[in-house]
């Protein structure tokens, strides 16, 4: 269903008026529809116009072969669905490209936790749809001429990925049980799972970055 931008700014009114507020009073009187500018922001991940272009490169077309682990961290902001108030925190990410693979645009992890942030999420579902949505970017198919059966199609997918989010949820800390405190939710893919050196080495940056 497609509501107006009246529509939109009349569901706020109604909004403040069950709260016990005057949306008349002078102070109120822009809210609704600042309060509707505010969604198009932060809940922008419903729109898929504003999903990211990932861009990625095949690795190794510079004369520089990456196969070895990649990292980023940053913040996100997001809302939890259970009662929509904000859960926000940091991201640790980090990934092993393949050797005949693809790598990714420096700023593209960032945008993609964005777009997915921005909607009523869970801290467990965020980090696997940026994991499965960053993982499918960087798989690559092509032909591969070795053997008898020339021109053969092979999927090159990343060695591994993995994501950590570390979240602060106001449902919990501002309402309810009022414990302040993080949750911590954690992703693997390929060798981060099956590796325990690997998995060590990023959990060890990360440790060392929460700080």
């Amino acid at each position: 269903m497609e509501y107006t931008k009246e529509a939109k700014e009349e569901i706020v009114r109604q909004m403040l008026e069950a709260i016990g507020e005057n949306p008349d009073r002078d102070g109120l009187l822009g809210t609704p529809e600042r309060v509707v500018r505010m969604w198009e922001e932060v809940f922008g991940g419903y729109n898929e116009a504003n999903k990211p272009k990932i861009t990625s490169f095949d690795n190794g077309k510079d004369g520089i072969l990456n196969d070895e682990m990649i990292c980023d961290s940053g913040t996100f902001y997001s809302h939890c669905e259970h009662h929509a108030i904000p859960f926000f925190g940091k991201y640790y990410f980090a990934y092993i490209p393949h050797p005949k693979g693809k790598i990714l645009g420096l700023s593209k992890v960032g945008r993609v936790v964005d777009y997915y942030s921005h909607k009523l999420q869970i801290q467990e579902r965020l980090g696997y749809d940026i994991i499965m949505c960053l993982w499918d970017a960087l798989t690559k198919e092509m032909p591969n001429d070795i053997g008898d059966k020339p021109g053969i199609k092979e999927m090159f997918e990343p060695l591994g990925m993995a994501i950590v989010m570390e979240g602060e949820h106001l449902c919990k800390t501002m309402r309810g049980v009022k414990k302040k405190g993080k949750m911590r939710t954690t992703k693997l893919m390929g060798v981060f799972k099956t590796d325990p050196a690997t998995r060590a080495e990023f959990m060890d940056w990360v440790n060392k970055n929460e700080q």
